[in-house]
């Protein structure tokens, strides 16, 4: 009767072993405690009920008891502690090589851009054994990507980006789901990760004419006449552009931020926002102009102006000097 009946969704990812070792830990602790308590009121319940012709005896505290059901659960609960900040560090922790996959959740449906230029709605393809980044933003209202079998979870915003990593580690077809609830339809905004063998993963990625992100992203870029402000060159009345990625940022204000991608999609819908040191707030405003998908594409080429070229790896934690001498710092702007 229940050998059709799993106790665990698969486990498909390097964290779900983790992530069940810690639940099963809590269920184990929580059984025993609660066994211990029920077999406690029993035997109180017997040895210290009511008999006639017995007065109650009164009994003190003891310190070294105290102490003991104080202490004891306390290491529990900070081990506890300690072991599920491990796993939500490591969880929020992508690795630095890690593929990066834009995503972009709307009512009801999830969009997906592979930086080599493929794209799919509510369908989306991994290799098997490969650390896959998921930077995600929403187009309307807060959604949550959730994928049971990789035991990951994540709440996609509108207006920011946040990030979502998994490696898996079983090839197969695995339920994706919206685990906030963001409207009418929320129980339709369901969709699948296919995780396939590497060569198949390849074979499939080649099989698209699209062009890869970036350079959509910079086609989109000279498009809207960006390059006349962000040149390659220290003459634009707009940042160098090149290199600055993931680099400090000083603001006009004298804050020091980094450049990641929140930074600089702010800069590009929002350019007053942050305005950086040395530079006039010049930039117009693309917000309404340009899609969430198009906003992805211009993050990425960005992104890829800061990637070193063969010969140049040496070059990339250089920053940039700016009109001022003061390091280089970067707005879209």
């Amino acid at each position: 009767m229940f050998a059709n009946l799993p106790l665990w969704p698969d486990r498909a990812s390097n964290m779900a072993g983790n992530v069940d070792a810690l639940f099963i830990f809590l269920l184990i602790l929580c059984g025993l405690m609660c066994v211990a308590i029920f077999i406690m009121i029993l035997v109180f319940a017997a040895k210290y009920r009511r008999r006639k012709g017995v007065e109650a005896e009164q009994i003190e505290g003891s310190t070294a008891l105290e102490l003991t059901w104080s202490g004891v659960p306390l290491l529990i609960f900070m081990g506890i502690f300690a072991w599920g900040a491990i796993i939500y560090f490591q969880e929020r922790t992508p690795p630095q090589d890690s593929a990066e996959i834009y995503t972009v959740a709307k009512q009801w449906m999830w969009k997906f851009q592979h930086m080599e230029g493929q794209r799919e709605i509510n369908e989306l393809h991994v290799p098997v054994g490969r650390d896959v980044k998921m930077i995600m933003t929403s187009q309307d209202v807060i959604h949550s990507f959730y994928v049971p079998a990789f035991r990951i979870k994540q709440d996609v915003l509108p207006g920011r980006y946040t990030v979502a990593w998994f490696r898996a580690t079983k090839a197969g077809t695995y339920h994706l789901f919206c685990a906030e609830y963001c409207g009418t339809s929320h129980s339709g905004m369901i969709g699948s990760v296919v995780v396939m063998e590497p060569a198949l993963y390849e074979q499939w990625l080649s099989g698209g004419p699209a062009a890869p992100l970036p350079q959509a992203g910079k086609q989109l870029f000279m498009s809207l006449g960006c390059s006349t402000c962000h040149r390659l060159d220290t003459q634009g009345r707009g940042p160098n552009l090149a290199n600055l990625y993931n680099h400090p940022v000083l603001l006009e204000d004298g804050r020091t931020i980094i450049a990641d991608d929140n930074y600089i999609g702010e800069s590009i819908l929002n350019p007053a926002a942050k305005l950086v040191s040395g530079f006039k707030p010049i930039m117009p405003t693309f917000q309404g102009i340009i899609s969430e998908e198009q906003l992805n594409a211009l993050v990425a080429y960005i992104k890829s102006l800061s990637q070193p070229t063969e010969g140049e790896a040496g070059s990339r934690n250089t920053p940039a000097a700016s009109p001022s001498g003061q390091p280089q710092t970067m707005q879209v702007q």
